[in-house]
């Protein structure tokens, strides 16, 4: 039996000793030569303003909590779709179950206001 994994696991062992070589092998050809601009925290290119402690509203939080939850939703729903036929009106009513618990949620969050980006 360990013959059979024996494929998988040297796979694993040469993936490792690559990443780790390739870590190694950077910091010793690229000395480190720090400068004001390479400790400047990077901003999509631009110079940053302000703080950078500055606080953002709840309510970006709340659209970021949202775009969690549907992601996941589609990451569950996507395989059930695929196997619906399969597993039948237990699974059916699980995931309809699922999808209602989502939709109270964006009501809840509809109603106080989460998705009014002012």
């Amino acid at each position: 039996m360990s013959g059979e994994y024996l494929p998988l696991l040297l796979l694993f062992g040469v993936s490792i000793a690559n990443a780790i070589g390739m870590v190694v092998a950077s910091h010793i050809l690229n000395p480190r030569r720090d400068t004001p601009q390479k400790l400047m925290p990077y901003e999509s290119g631009m110079i940053p303003l302000g703080s950078t402690r500055a606080r953002f509203s709840v309510k970006f939080y709340m659209v970021a909590i949202s775009f969690i939850v549907f992601d996941l939703e589609t990451i569950f729903l996507i395989p059930w779709a695929v196997q619906m036929r399969e597993l039948g009106w237990s699974a059916f009513l699980a995931v309809s179950m699922f999808v209602v618990v989502l939709a109270v949620g964006l009501l809840y969050e509809w109603k106080k206001g989460g998705l009014e980006w002012d």
